[in-house]
């Protein structure tokens, strides 16, 4: 079962979720340093992480699965977010650079369909990065936070999952080391925490990293031959629930 749009929403609104989300994304930026020119897409609940690109990159959007509804992103200007099946993304072939994946992999239906589709709209030379819970790690034995949700996975399942996708992991990492507490004292030792784990590489890090290039076959899969719908103008939209630039689509 997926975590609900509205528990990640306020999760990244507290303290503890905050410094996730700062910890977590040096380590992205580390994988992706510079996305000038690139088309980048976020998947699952990725739009904490896609600020940082929204104005370097040449286009940034966010989609999220139907069972765990959307939220508008950006606050400003036009919404770059959208309600999809994992399965039946509406982009076409080979039209992204990067793919970020969080708070996905772990919640997927169909897990093989969900990464043959992000292979399919993947640009030759582009890469995907997976953030996932580590099943050796605390966060995954908590359910109080997102990454206490669904499927973890170990480092080795993880890469061999992906090549078994046609995808060929390139490099990893791993990020939150420290436990995942709301208590002052522990938050304000995360940092010093993380950068022990970051250099000793200890194991018990809460999230795997993973990135992966597309390998090209002489035979595109079966599910990557279909024809996708595509991007269409806006229609106007319903009134969404709440008040202002909170408010919060839900699928029905």
């Amino acid at each position: 079962m997926r975590p609900d749009v509205i528990d990640l929403r306020q999760f990244y609104a507290l303290p503890m979720g905050q410094l996730a989300r700062r910890h977590l994304l040096l380590r992205i930026r580390g994988f992706w340093p510079d996305v000038r020119g690139l088309r980048v897409l976020g998947l699952g609940f990725a739009t904490p992480y896609l600020r940082a690109f929204k104005d370097e990159a040449e286009r940034v959007i966010a989609l999220m699965p139907a069972a765990q509804g959307v939220t508008q992103w950006p606050r400003e200007g036009p919404f770059l977010t959208g309600l999809v099946e994992e399965a039946e993304l509406p982009l076409p072939d080979a039209s992204i650079d990067r793919v970020l994946l969080v708070h996905g992999l772990e919640n997927s239906e169909n897990i093989a369909l969900a990464l043959r589709e992000i292979w399919r709209v993947l640009a030759p030379g582009g890469r995907l990065l997976v953030v996932a819970p580590n099943r050796r790690g605390l966060w995954a034995r908590f359910e109080h936070t997102p990454f206490g949700q669904g499927y973890p996975f170990t480092a080795q399942q993880l890469t061999r999952l992906l090549r078994e996708s046609m995808f060929l992991p390139t490099q990893s990492h791993s990020a939150l080391y420290w436990p995942p507490s709301d208590w002052r004292f522990l938050l304000r030792l995360a940092g010093p925490i993380e950068r022990i784990g970051e250099r000793y590489r200890l194991r018990f890090a809460g999230l795997l990293l993973v990135e992966a290039g597309k390998q090209i076959y002489a035979a595109t899969p079966e599910r990557a031959r279909r024809r996708r719908p595509r991007f269409a103008p806006a229609l106007p939209m319903r009134p969404a629930i709440g008040r202002g630039n909170d408010s919060v689509s839900r699928s029905s």
